[in-house]
């Protein structure tokens, strides 16, 4: 049968941590209240079986002294006598093994012991316990031994117990009336230990209550946690700092993507507005409607990469995978980017060798892409842009090297955040919307590779690692390339 707790119980870590606490108190004080009275008795059975045996072999002693049967009866008062000095608790009865007759009972209770002990003759060295028809408890020795003429004598020498009984009640009673204030004890002691154990998770709630979109700075100090509560308080404070990064990214997202869709969205609504404030002719309008398509084309060009980014950081499904030539791909991206390189005098070089990679093809070609179109934007006029390519050990890795300013060291580290730029001056049309190198790391991510960039004055490199073999992660499927 299955013990359901209320739900006040279930709901409360103290409660549980009381109640195990309680339930384990009243079992190790249950067990040690019973070892103890066994103990006890234990003991006083063993200083009585002590006494006992000292009184047997006394009593042997005289015994073998006696010259007859009939001297056992007749003698008994000078024979015996000092074997009870001092003993008022011994009863001794003596019996004729021969004829079965008891020759001598000292009390009503030895001749009380002769049919309780008779079955003891087979353990003569055994104190055994017997019970008198009043319910005192007795324990008692059965023997036989021969006196001097070599007629065996039986003897029942029994010792009342009632002062160990009374002892042992004591024992009991007394326990009997600790317990209850025992019961309640522990079950205060248990709810305090709880309580001062459970303080410091006690402060994760509070602080968690306390931690808000205004407050996510704040973290659970670690110095006089214990151990166990120190990792969960660093693992606590490490989620936190991870929901502060994220939110102030969020933040800074959204400000910037308000900021980057606010100019088309205004120019679309100037230019209607200005085209409807009077009668155009056809052409004009024509005109305008041209100038609204080009602004909605970026406006498209903005939401897809950004639908792109979106799915290729949250989407864990494997990408579409199949053989990709790292090489190949960057020679179609530099044909296909020649005439804008011829542009600015640029010329775009192609070196190395590498085996294929598993990979979304049309995904790396962007990323190559997205690359290069960015290495001739920053470029010095009549300068060459070189894309290695290079296989170490089970990686390959491309880099697109261009010859222009290089990026402040300030500015290395959040180049592949989303909207960024180097420049804040310039222009949506001389710096593109910020999302390229984005997607560019989302791309490698993608991979299960990398993207990184050194920069040094006069020549910066982007480098996308990816891994040599494919993995199991990388099949089918995933987030897919959309044209802009």
């Amino acid at each position: 049968m299955k013990l359901v707790l209320p739900a006040h119980i279930r709901g409360s870590l103290a409660l549980r941590i009381a109640l195990a606490s309680v339930l384990f108190g009243i079992l190790v004080a249950g067990g040690t209240v019973a070892v103890g009275l066994w103990n006890l008795s234990h003991q006083l059975d063993e200083r009585a079986a002590l006494e006992m045996q000292g009184r047997r072999e006394l009593l042997v002693n005289i015994l073998q002294t006696i010259p007859t049967v009939a001297a056992v009866g007749e003698s008994r008062d000078h024979h015996f006598g000092h074997l009870f000095i001092g003993h008022d608790d011994l009863h001794l009865a003596l019996q004729d093994a021969g004829t079965g007759k008891v020759l001598a009972a000292f009390s009503d209770t030895a001749t009380q012991s002769v049919p309780a002990l008779s079955h003891a003759l087979s353990a003569p060295d055994t104190m055994h316990a017997w019970i008198a028809p009043g319910g005192k408890r007795f324990g008692g020795w059965h023997g036989s031994v021969k006196i001097a003429d070599g007629s065996e004598v039986e003897y029942y020498l029994s010792v009342d117990r009632h002062r160990d009984t009374a002892l042992l009640a004591g024992f009991t009673k007394t326990t009997l009336l600790a317990l209850p204030w025992l019961l309640v004890l522990v079950p205060v002691g248990a709810g305090l230990i709880a309580r001062a154990g459970l303080a410091p998770v006690l402060k994760f709630r509070r602080l968690a209550a306390s931690i808000g979109t205004k407050s996510l700075d704040r973290r659970i100090a670690q110095a006089d946690l214990p151990s166990e509560l120190a990792d969960m308080a660093m693992e606590f404070n490490g989620m936190l700092s991870r929901i502060d990064d994220g939110y102030r990214q969020l933040e800074e997202f959204s400000g910037d993507l308000a900021h980057e869709m606010r100019t088309p969205v205004a120019t679309l609504l100037g230019r209607t507005q200005v085209a409807l404030s009077r009668s155009r002719s056809a052409a004009e309008l024509r005109e305008v409607m041209e100038g609204n398509v080009e602004e909605l084309e970026r406006l498209s060009a903005l939401i897809n990469d950004m639908l792109f980014i979106a799915r290729a950081d949250h989407d864990d499904s494997p990408i579409q995978a199949e053989a990709v030539d790292l090489v190949l791909e960057a020679q179609r991206v530099a044909d296909y980017l020649s005439l804008v390189a011829d542009e600015k005098g640029v010329q775009i070089l192609v070196q190395g060798r590498a085996p294929t990679i598993p990979g979304d093809r049309l995904l790396v070609e962007r990323a190559i892409t997205n690359l290069v179109s960015n290495a001739i934007r920053h470029a010095f006029a009549n300068s060459t842009i070189g894309i290695e390519i290079h296989s170490i050990g089970a990686e390959t890795t491309l880099a697109v090297t261009n010859e222009g300013e290089g990026i402040e060291p300030a500015h290395l580290g959040r180049v592949f955040d989303r909207f960024f730029r180097a420049d804040q001056g310039r222009s949506r049309e001389a710096g593109g919307s910020g999302l390229g190198l984005a997607i560019v790391r989302s791309i490698a991510n993608a991979h299960r590779g990398s993207a990184s960039v050194r920069s040094e004055p006069g020549r910066t490199t982007f480098t996308l690692a990816f891994p040599g073999e494919a993995r199991d992660s990388i099949e089918p499927r995933g987030p897919q390339m959309t044209e802009t």
